[in-house]
Order: structure tokens, then sequence, then C-alpha cells
């Protein structure tokens, strides 16, 4: 009964059109000072204690490292070392697109500003070269979600906040199945550019690869470092993410020289505005999830749910399909902090693997971005190309298919996401 009234308040306050993170915190609120004795004063208390974590550090640094490269022109070098090598394939550019998203992924953790990177360099050059502004479109509003599995990933962190789980080895679960859907988006890419006769690049050297390559290098290098010093146990992922916003900073600044000293200053104040955003509403989602525990409705629905039969293949099929469902009206760092507190312990009990569990729920949130009504990567790619949001719906739906296969594939071959992190961590 507390669960219905629970849910109900929530859903109310949010159909107001109220913010997620204060529907959260009022929910809280009026629930304890109405329906229960928990003095006010623990509700206070939990605000402070739920973000005491060191690894919520991490989200701020990997914001302003992602905000230091794509104002520092790594974006625009990635993309030159991307063409340089599969340009010359049908539907090159689109190709090329697809690379360079999976490669500033790999360095600025956040799904829309790898769109807004990549994108606003390479669909217009798309509509010049001839291509449908749909396809474009669709090809950088999808592959643009790879920028939260492929790590470091801002959403991994909030999981493993969440859940307690290993940071560095959600990232490590994360590469294989990232460097897969690359794969497949570009399949899909190749497959309807062959079909439609796109337009291909000339064929680039190798000495013009290398050139591109070099270009590009100091960009890529902040791959190495964010990986290869939590892989060898240099750093913690959090300080891996310090570092990577220093190193951005200083590409930026005085390596590549794109990003001003005087715009340094603006860089800082839209990191610290979005952070601070972030961080209000994990605070939010703590208490929340303490009100969860409180009401013992986490233990209560893992109880129903063994009760009921329901095996790990069923249960993995409902927690896809509630997932998807959240994804129409909710972005991923609300659905992170308000179902994984409810759903994980039924994992638990049912024997399914904490990052296993993980990377689905990240994949999940990857499909969100790109359908409507709240996919940000719809309206990321929409303010771009100045298309409508229903004219995005259809122009994403062929890598969208490719995507739900995808999930698919990961929800029930948890070796995917498991082979690396055991062959690393075992």
């Amino acid at each position: 009964m507390n669960a219905a009234l629970i849910f109900i308040l929530l859903l109310l306050l949010m159909l107001t059109g109220m913010p997620i993170s204060i529907s959260l915190g009022l929910t809280v609120l009026v629930f304890f000072t109405t329906m229960t004795t928990v003095p006010i004063e623990a509700v206070a208390m939990k605000l402070f204690t739920g973000i005491e974590k060191f690894e919520i550090m991490a989200i701020p640094f990997f914001i302003l490292a992602g905000n230091f490269l794509t104002h520092g022109g790594v974006a625009r070098r990635m993309i030159n070392f991307a063409t340089s090598m599969v340009g010359h394939w049908h539907g090159g550019l689109a190709l090329g697109g697809v690379l360079a998203c999976a490669l500033f992924a790999a360095v600025s953790g956040s799904s829309p500003a790898t769109v807004v990177a990549i994108g606003s360099i390479v669909l217009p050059a798309m509509v010049r070269q001839g291509y449908p502004k749909a396809f474009g479109a669709g090809v950088i509003t999808t592959s643009g979600a790879l920028g939260i599995l492929i790590p470091p990933s801002i959403v991994m962190v909030m999981y493993s906040v969440t859940t307690n789980t290993s940071v560095g080895q959600l990232f490590m679960a994360g590469v294989i199945p990232g460097l897969l859907l690359a794969f497949l988006l570009g399949l899909t890419t190749w497959v309807i550019a062959r079909k439609n006769n796109y337009p291909r690049m000339q064929k680039a050297s190798w000495r013009e690869r290398w050139v591109a390559f070099r270009k590009s290098v100091w960009g890529l290098m902040l791959i190495v470092v964010v990986m290869g010093g939590i892989y060898s146990g240099k750093f913690t992922p959090t300080e891996a993410a310090a570092m990577a916003a220093v190193y951005a900073f200083v590409i930026a600044v005085f390596v590549y020289k794109d990003l001003k000293l005087a715009q340094v200053g603006k860089v800082l104040l839209d990191s610290a505005s979005l952070s601070a955003m972030l961080l209000y509403i994990i605070t939010n989602a703590m208490l929340f999830s303490f009100l969860m525990t409180h009401e013992n409705i986490p233990q209560a629905m893992a109880a129903w749910i063994t009760g009921q039969g329901l095996g790990v293949v069923t249960f993995l099929l409902v927690v896809n399909l509630i997932l998807l469902a959240a994804g129409n009206f909710m972005e991923p760092s609300s659905i992170v902090l308000i179902f994984a507190p409810i759903l994980f312990p039924v994992a638990m009990k049912l024997g399914i693997d904490p990052i296993h569990f993980g990377i689905l729920i990240v994949v999940n949130m990857e499909i969100g971005m790109c359908h409507p009504p709240v996919g940000l990567n719809l309206y990321v790619a929409s303010g771009i190309t100045k298309m409508g949001i229903s004219e995005l719906t259809v122009a994403v739906l062929p890598w969208l298919m490719t995507m739900l296969g995808f999930l698919m594939l990961i929800t029930y071959l948890p070796q995917i996401s498991l082979w690396l992190p055991n062959l690393i961590y075992n």
C-alpha cells in the first residue's frame, strides 16, 4: 500500500511539470512528515551523507574534461582521422562520423556532448556532400549515444554510487559492448549507404592517415591516461577523472590552442552549472532510495518476484521493458538513480552479476536517449539540423532497431560484458 502511495505521489508531482529532482525530494518529505514517525533531522542528515562518496567527485571532473575537449578542437581532429581511415567506403563521411563518435565517447563520458562535438562538424559536411539530412541526423543521433557506454561514462558512475559496484570494473565491462555497438551502427550505416549509393570519399594514402593520426594523437592519448591509469592501478576512477580534466585543459589551451585563456572561465562556469544540476538530482535520488529502503520496498519486490517463480530470463525481459518505458518520460541519470536501488536487490537475489546488470541498464539508457518524447540526443540533433522531433524520430529508426537487437544480445549473453573485467580483475 505504501509503495503505491509513494509512486502515485511521485507521478502526480512529475505530471505538474516539476523537475524530477524536486519531485523526488518533495515525495520523500511529504511521505516522511505525514505517514511515518521518522524525525525530519534524519532526512536532513541523509541529504548530506547521501553524496559523501568519493566516486561522485568523478562526475564534475568528467563533465569538465568533456567541455574542454568540446571547445578545444579535439573533435575536429578526431573526425579527420576517422574519415581518413574509412571515408573511401560507401557512406564514408557517415562511417567517419560513427568512428569519431566512438573515439570522442572514449574521452568525454557524455552522450549529448558527443552529439554536439561530432554532429556540429559532420552533419553540415554530409549535407554539402549530397547526403540526405535525415540520414546524417540518424547516424549521429544514435552514434552519439556511445558516449555513455564506452568508458569513461557518467551514467556508469551514477550506477556505481547507487549500488556500491566497482566503477573500474564497470568501465572495463563497457569496452567490448561499446566497440561492438559502434561496429553494428557502422554496419547499418554502410548497408543503407551502399543500397542508396551515397557518396564515397577519395581513399586517403597511408601518409595522409599518419598525418591525421599525429594531429589527433593528443586527444586520443586521453583514452590511455584514463583507462591505462585505472587498469594499471595508478589511479582510482575519480583520480583518473581529475587527471582527464587537467590533461584536457592543457591540450585545449596550450597544445592545440583552440581554446583561449579568456574562454576558460565560461567553460568552468558551464561545467559547474551542469555538475550542480546532476549532484542535486543525485542528492534527492539518494533520499528517495532511503525512503524505499525504510519501507522495505526493494526487499518486498524481490520476495514477490521470486515467489512468482520468475526466472532470470523473464526478469531481465521485464527490466528491459520497465527501463525502455521509463525512457519515454525521464532522462538517464534520473532513471538510474530511481530504478537501480529497486531492481538491483532483485537481480542479486536471482544471482545476476552486478556488472552485467549495470551494462544492461546503461544500454537501455542509450536507447532512451534516441527516442521521443524525452530523448536528449534527439533534441540536441534537432538544434543542429533544424529538423522537427517527429522527423528525427523516423530518421533514427534503422539504427534504433539495431540498438534494440544489440540490447537483446547484451541481456542474454553476459560474457560480452564480463569477459574483459573478469580477465583483468581476476
